[in-house]
């Protein structure tokens, strides 16, 4: 369940709002030195202020492919190559763009709560087959049951609330 939270999490981290931050680029997939690794590993992200992202690459034979995996992914910002500097100015977003992501952020926090549900029903049939073996008794059981869902209802809350914060960070003018 903490697995779905982290899951969650870094997705959102992915989703730009109207200002500048290092988890906007951190997990891009960028194709180097014959491999694809994350751009975190390659350089280092830096936000000098709030509607810009500065990427400095340790070594500079990456900045193009660094630049082409930006180009490439869903996040709709343009880089500026700068010698050893790419710099990514942040937009204001539109109250449309704003809208269609704050769906998006509900897809991906509908998608952390179906992963809770699975790894709910695995520890749920888990003590049933304990309880099938003898290894447990039935109050035993319903007990593990009663603390799952406690446990699945907590997470969902937190899910809730990423979801309220990060929806009123994006609807913030």
């Amino acid at each position: 369940m903490v697995k779905a939270i982290d899951f969650v999490k870094t997705e959102f981290g992915g989703v730009r709002t109207g200002k500048a931050s290092p988890d906007l680029v951190n997990n891009l997939t960028v194709l180097a030195y014959g491999s694809h690794m994350k751009l975190k590993e390659l350089a280092a992200v830096t936000t000098p202020d709030s509607r810009m992202v500065m990427i400095q690459p340790w070594d500079v034979s990456t900045v193009d492919a660094i630049r082409k995996a930006i180009e490439e992914s869903k996040l709709g910002i343009s880089p500026l190559v700068d010698g050893k500097l790419i710099r990514l100015p942040i937009p204001p977003l539109s109250e449309e763009r704003r809208k269609d992501l704050v769906k998006s952020i509900g897809k991906m926090a509908e998608e952390g709560r179906v992963a809770l549900r699975g790894v709910r029903r695995h520890a749920l049939d888990e003590t049933k087959k304990l309880q099938k073996a003898g290894e447990i008794t039935e109050d035993d059981l319903k007990s593990s049951e009663k603390e799952i869902q406690k446990l699945t209802d907590q997470y969902n809350g937190e899910i809730d609330s990423l979801l309220a914060t990060k929806e009123t960070e994006l609807l913030k003018v």
